[in-house]
């Protein structure tokens, strides 16, 4: 099997967790990392074993070795690495969210289709064989008519975290708060699971945290197939709640709390709950407690979507629906109107 060489810019939170899914996926090594605070990428490359580190991503990207580009710098400084790894040749896994504006999606996305490289994407929770399982079971028509969709994103970070780096909290490159940062995964699933939203009517504020952004929203949705629901996204609670996403249908019910389906039920008939060895539940607290399992996937999805000439798993078009969807809910708590997305 060929092996691609895989280079990461941004070494902080999220760089770990692609350094573990570059080591377990088959044809892949890790060729180099880059960052822009030299100790910072000198101490990463040698605790995990990259045999190159840059501080200069454009410098990196000069390096013939390197096939694969992950992007983990902060969210609003995703679409520049993207677009010059695209110029390079170099096909690109993008860390959540794709990017904060419409403008540089579009940007980044073309990009990649110009140059012909593939732009794939990181929503683990899609990697998780419970709500995979509970997909097909809508697709399906096991639940009937599809009535609510509900996303309940409750979780806690403090003060010091906001502190802890210049870009969090801010519009300019966190791209928005509860909802954009930490909310942002739920907000696929919901999606993934319900189809896509027709119109958001939204009250999002900074309740509690001294940041830009919000750390509480409250959102009602409307989906596209008539279905309405709730989504609740916070970082200004104590503690911070798992992750959990209801979906009611006129024929049954499935309750997700982080990975677990702790509900499964239908008319007529009785379903036991499954459960999956991927559970994330440490993140409501701690942004560092987070699984391998998900990018362990989406890496190897990567390495096989370039040697079989396919689509990523999550492309650009489909990781940016979050995006979407999150931008429409900060124009309605702006504006306090109903927003409609199509």
């Amino acid at each position: 099997m060929e092996e691609l060489g895989f280079g990461i810019i941004g070494c902080g939170v999220n760089a770990p967790w692609h350094v573990a899914g570059i080591k377990a996926a088959r044809g892949a090594r890790l060729a180099a990392v880059c960052d822009i605070i030299p100790e910072k990428a000198q101490e990463f490359a040698a605790k995990h074993g990259a045999p190159r580190w840059y501080v200069d991503y454009h410098e990196m990207l000069e390096n013939p070795e390197i096939d694969v580009v992950c992007i983990c710098t902060p969210s609003g400084l995703h679409g520049e690495p993207t677009i010059a790894a695209a110029k390079a040749g170099k096909h690109v896994l993008c860390e959540k969210p794709l990017e904060v504006t419409r403008e540089k999606m579009d940007a980044m996305i073309a990009a990649c289709r110009g140059a012909g490289v593939k732009l794939g994407g990181i929503f683990q929770r899609r990697t998780y064989p419970t709500i995979q399982a509970v997909r097909r079971m809508i697709q399906d028509g096991k639940f009937g008519k599809m009535v609510l969709g509900d996303a309940y994103l409750k979780y806690y970070r403090s003060p010091e975290y906001y502190k802890s780096a210049g870009w969090r909290g801010t519009w300019e490159l966190d791209g928005g708060g509860a909802l954009m940062n930490q909310g942002v995964h739920g907000i696929d699933e919901i999606l993934w699971l319900m189809g896509p939203v027709k119109s958001v009517f939204a009250r999002c504020d900074h309740l509690v945290r001294d940041i830009e952004v919000e750390d509480t929203a409250v959102i009602l949705v409307e989906y596209e197939s008539g279905a309405y629901g709730i989504i609740e996204g916070t970082t200004s609670v104590y503690p911070g709640m798992s992750t959990r996403v209801e979906v009611h249908g006129e024929l049954g019910t499935a309750i997700i709390d982080e990975a677990k389906i702790t509900t499964l039920k239908f008319l007529g008939e009785e379903v036991d709950a499954v459960a999956s060895e991927a559970d994330d539940t440490g993140v409501a607290s701690d942004p560092r407690a987070i699984a391998t399992h998900g990018h362990e996937v989406l890496v190897q999805d990567m390495v096989d979507a370039i040697l079989e000439d396919r689509e990523p798993m999550i492309p650009g078009e489909e990781h940016r629906k979050a995006v979407d969807l999150i931008l429409a809910i900060y124009e309605s708590a702006r504006t306090r109107k109903e927003v409609y997305l199509s």
